[in-house]
């Protein structure tokens, strides 16, 4: 079977959207990402990628309803697959595996 891998950003949208699990839509993925890592990042780059996530297989969509909050507009929350926990277990260990392999002594920066 020929894997569909994820990119660092990919990676981290999907993570946040799994944390999130039912309140993950573009502007709680996006407010989250930079809470906790610092990373700002806009909504349209969010929603693309959760849009390239569910063109992947990695998550599904479905729209909540709607809010006076939004004006009447629905939100649209996501929900990660098992394909795409399956990509997040597989990335996980392939990066313990290789974090492993390093030699502890290349981990201090020099001149230090």
């Amino acid at each position: 079977m020929r894997r569909t891998y994820l990119g660092e950003f990919e990676e981290l949208v999907l993570i946040m959207t799994v944390i999130l699990d039912d309140q993950a839509y573009g502007v709680t993925v996006s407010q989250e990402i930079e809470r906790h890592t610092g990373r700002v990042v806009t909504f349209g780059a969010i929603h693309n990628t959760l849009i390239r996530l569910e063109e992947k297989g990695f998550v599904t969509s479905e729209l909540g309803g709607a809010t006076t909050e939004r004006g009447g507009r629905r939100k649209r929350l996501f929900k990660v697959t098992n394909l795409g926990k399956i990509a997040l277990e597989d990335i996980q260990q392939l990066r313990n595996r290789l974090w492993k392999m390093m030699p502890d002594n290349n981990l201090k920066p020099s001149g230090i």
